[in-house]
């Protein structure tokens, strides 16, 4: 089966939009996504770049971009009034649960909980309450997240985006091509598509 590397902070409204259409084009091509946790602000610092919201002209451009895409996803969106959030916690919890079947659980919750429900997710005790309303329980979530492994496979899940030419979120890799953003499921569909 054909896999895409899928490398994103739950912090990136862009993130949020791709995710809530990610699986049905996985289905429709018959791939699998690799979920790669990373620290969007360790990216950017490696990187030189930086939130487009950081330049005005820019910043408003984007957002109303963001609506249009998800005025064309039919998907709920709502920029967060706390952006940007610090998301070292929320990023651990993805990592944590890499491997569980509860992963994808986990990310409905944290994406709609921020670009949905404009919950201020840097705070624990709302982070603990949007996990314990999905069904986890909060403290070993968070005990989980909180391991040197946990810290360690984080670090260098952002490395391996920064080695790979990852300057934002989201990104997607297939076959060694880059995407970035979710303005770009389109072309990365046409290529899962060539790809006999």
């Amino acid at each position: 089966m054909k896999q895409v590397d899928v490398f994103f902070d739950v912090g990136s409204p862009a993130t949020y939009l791709a995710w809530t259409q990610l699986p049905a084009l996985a289905q429709r091509n018959n791939v699998e996504l690799v979920w790669k946790p990373m620290l969007l602000g360790g990216v950017f610092k490696a990187t030189g770049n930086q939130s487009p919201i950081a330049i005005p002209a820019k910043g408003k451009y984007t957002l109303r971009d963001f609506q249009r895409h998800a005025q064309l996803y039919g998907v709920p969106f709502q920029f967060n009034p706390h952006f940007p959030i610090n998301t070292l916690q929320l990023m651990r919890g993805a990592t944590a649960l890499l491997d569980s079947p509860r992963l994808h659980d986990y990310l409905a919750a944290v994406f709609n909980a921020i670009w949905v429900d404009e919950k201020n997710m840097g705070q624990p005790d709302v982070v603990a309450a949007v996990l314990a309303a999905a069904g986890f329980e909060p403290q070993a979530v968070f005990d989980a997240s909180n391991t040197d492994a946990v810290k360690e496979k984080l670090k260098l899940l952002t490395e391996e985006a920064v080695a790979r030419g990852v300057f934002g979120a989201p990104t997607f890799i297939f076959n060694d091509e880059m995407f970035f953003g979710q303005d770009r499921l389109e072309f990365l569909e046409r290529v899962l598509r060539s790809d006999a």
